[in-house]
């Protein structure tokens, strides 16, 4: 396979914007104004970062077949933990309901995590549906179409997703909403195209069928949607998550440029670290966010303080389950496999 550095810089932008993402609801519990909405801005493409690495790593491994047992391999080391994981929460969240006003059955709050998605591992019912439109990509031998046209009307699905499911208050139970692949087609296919132009380098020279790549990688125009992103941000027009209508255009410009000015740019040591614990940082990151609120919330830390020691325990607590879970094969497959990466620049 070849090495693809720009996807150690992107898993790791990924694995701390949602880190961050989920930070800030706790810090929002405190403090809510526009800087906070502003320090969002660039959080909300975690989601959708981590689904377009799921199939542009493939894309690149396994360009026109995916070898015997890749489902069954993707179901082991993502929907085992979905369930092991879902599991830790919604039990979790059960024994607090049991002490509050609004109790709840066991069953259904089990329910609510597992069949509705109810939780943040909502993102690997999402990659898992990924997983299976790739094979079914290899297996119908899609490959030999233009990718560019869907893209474009992809990204119009999705839009159109969004935005009428806002527009008419659609509200399904738990995540289910955010789970159907309608709203996240435009990652799929644009993994798809950068896969066809890659690598898409500065140095490249300009070809009719990847000219608008180019030049929609240009900095000026994610310069320009983030301008705007700030005017509607202090205007309190927009909403903050991945499932919004503009973070849409937001995320093609994003990666666009990055996938450009990141090309041939070894990723340094963190960079690498972060990639290793990824997987286990992403599930594990919130346990450790409560457990931390439960011991300092009699303490009245002042806010910096606060988001200090969430950050801290937070990231050591993610990585150090992590290591301990993969000590043995059948731990990386409850809590989550380390990822294997490369430390030569070789």
């Amino acid at each position: 396979m070849r090495k693809v550095e720009e996807i150690y810089w992107l898993r790791a932008y990924g694995c701390i914007a949602v880190f961050l993402f989920h930070l800030l609801d706790h810090v929002n519990q405190r403090l809510d104004n526009v800087a906070t909405d502003l320090m969002r801005l660039p959080l909300v493409l975690g989601t959708p970062i981590f689904l377009f690495i799921s199939v542009f790593v493939f894309a690149v491994r396994y360009a026109k077949s995916v070898p015997a047992g890749f489902l069954a391999q993707r179901v082991k080391y993502v929907m085992v933990p979905y369930f092991v994981y879902g599991f830790i929460y919604s039990t979790a969240e059960w024994l607090r309901r049991q002490r509050s006003d609004e109790p709840v059955g066991f069953l259904a709050n089990a329910i609510e995590y597992y069949v509705y998605a109810g939780w943040h591992g909502y993102f690997l019912i999402i990659a898992m549906q990924f997983y299976v439109a790739y094979w079914l990509f290899t297996r119908w031998q899609l490959w030999r179409l233009n990718p560019v046209p869907w893209l474009w009307a992809a990204c119009v699905i999705s839009m159109a997703y969004w935005g009428l499911a806002y527009w008419f208050n659609v509200d399904w139970p738990g995540y289910l909403l955010w789970i159907a692949p309608l709203g996240w087609l435009y990652v799929f296919f644009l993994a798809l195209v950068l896969v066809q132009h890659y690598p898409l380098a500065r140095e490249n020279v300009l070809v009719e069928r990847s000219a608008w790549m180019q030049q929609m990688a240009r900095p000026a125009w994610l310069a320009l949607f983030v301008a705007l992103i700030i005017a509607a941000t202090f205007a309190g027009w927009l909403e903050f998550s991945s499932k919004e209508v503009w973070v849409i255009p937001f995320f093609v410009l994003f990666t666009l440029c990055a996938m450009r000015y990141l090309a041939g740019r070894p990723a340094p040591l963190w960079v690498r670290h972060i990639n290793v614990y990824s997987f286990g940082i992403y599930l594990a990151h919130p346990m450790f966010f409560v457990l931390t609120d439960l011991v300092v919330e009699p303490l009245s830390l002042p806010i910096g303080v606060y988001a200090l020691v969430l950050i801290v325990v937070g990231g050591v607590g993610s990585i150090a389950l992590n290591k301990l879970a993969n000590i043995t094969t059948l731990g990386s497959m409850l809590f989550g496999k380390q990822l294997k990466v490369s430390y030569s620049n070789s």
